[in-house]
C-alpha cells in the first residue's frame, strides 16, 4: 500500500475547504463547491478547473443528479470527498 502524502498536501494548497457559507469569504478566481454523498462538505476550487476534461465529468455527474437546483446555495457534487481530493489534486 503506498502512501500518497505529497499528492494530498498539494491537494491541500490547492482546495480550501471552507468553515462558513458567506460567499464573501471567496476570493477572485475560485468559485465554491459541496462535495460529499450524505455529508457534505464545502471547498473553494479554482475556475481553471472548469477547463479540465475530469472536472467536467464531476459537473455532468452534479447535473445528472442535481440539474441545476443546487439545495445547498452553491455547486454540489455527489462523490465521495476522498474521490474529489484525488481527482482535483491531478488537476493545475
Amino acid at each position: 500500500m503506498a502512501i500518497r502524502v505529497p499528492r494530498i498536501m498539494h491537494a491541500k494548497q490547492i482546495l480550501r475547504q471552507s468553515k462558513s457559507s458567506n460567499s464573501m469569504d471567496i476570493p477572485k478566481g475560485y468559485f465554491a463547491v459541496y462535495v460529499g454523498e450524505s455529508q457534505k462538505k464545502r471547498f473553494v476550487v479554482p475556475i481553471s478547473f472548469l477547463n479540465q476534461p475530469s472536472f467536467q465529468k464531476l459537473l455532468s455527474i452534479a447535473e445528472e443528479e442535481f440539474g441545476f437546483s443546487h439545495p445547498m446555495g452553491a455547486l454540489t457534487i455527489p462523490c465521495r470527498e476522498e474521490v474529489f481530493i484525488d481527482l482535483t489534486s491531478r488537476l493545475h
